[in-house]
């Protein structure tokens, strides 16, 4: 979760009773399907939802929207709003992740137990988004002070561009090799 504690903080965790554990942040924003052929993945409470991977496509186009905003501010010189557009790209990603951590992830990881050879491209791909998710971390730190630092503007033009290629490339494996893994439990 090396992802999680950049984005959000380190926390210390908090010993919770195993009989009753809280509530999943993200279960408010994405309820669990009520109908009679809803399932949970084994050994959780997360129940499959026939909307998330819909959602979460829906976040991609929004965050690539967002991305191609902040990119045309920037190449016209408007760093400030760039600057915002970055923090409101932030906000986004930082929801979306937590989305697909918790509602997503977890779901696959139970779900998936007895299917190894897709339970490890799973695996691969979680694994991937920390590594991915360092350098999209210490890009928005990096420029987290662009609108009061013009000198960042060159930098941060090649360092968006990067960082862009390595998003959409994510994007475009994860709509097309992860989700679809995404199904209910017999």
């Amino acid at each position: 979760m090396f992802l999680f504690d950049l984005l959000f903080g380190k926390r210390e965790k908090k010993a919770t009773p195993a009989a009753d554990p809280a509530p999943l942040p993200a279960e408010a924003s994405v309820p669990p399907v009520e109908d009679a052929g809803a399932r949970t993945a084994p050994g959780t409470r997360i129940h499959f939802n026939p909307e998330l991977i819909p959602r979460l496509t829906a976040d991609h186009q929004r965050l690539l929207q967002g991305f191609t905003s902040i990119r045309e501010a920037a190449a016209g010189g408007d760093l400030a709003t760039a600057a915002l557009r970055l923090e409101t790209f932030r906000n986004d990603l930082q929801g979306h992740l937590l989305t697909e951590n918790i509602r997503f992830y977890v779901y696959l990881e139970h779900a998936l137990a007895d299917a190894p050879e897709n339970h490890a491209l799973m695996r691969g791909f979680r694994h991937e988004m920390d590594d991915i998710g360092k350098a999209v971390v210490a890009f928005l730190g990096r420029y987290r002070t662009l609108a009061d630092d013009p000198g960042l503007a060159e930098g941060f033009a090649r360092d968006l561009d990067g960082i862009g290629a390595v998003l959409v490339e994510r994007i475009r494996r994860e709509e097309e090799t992860l989700y679809p893994l995404y199904r209910p439990t017999a």
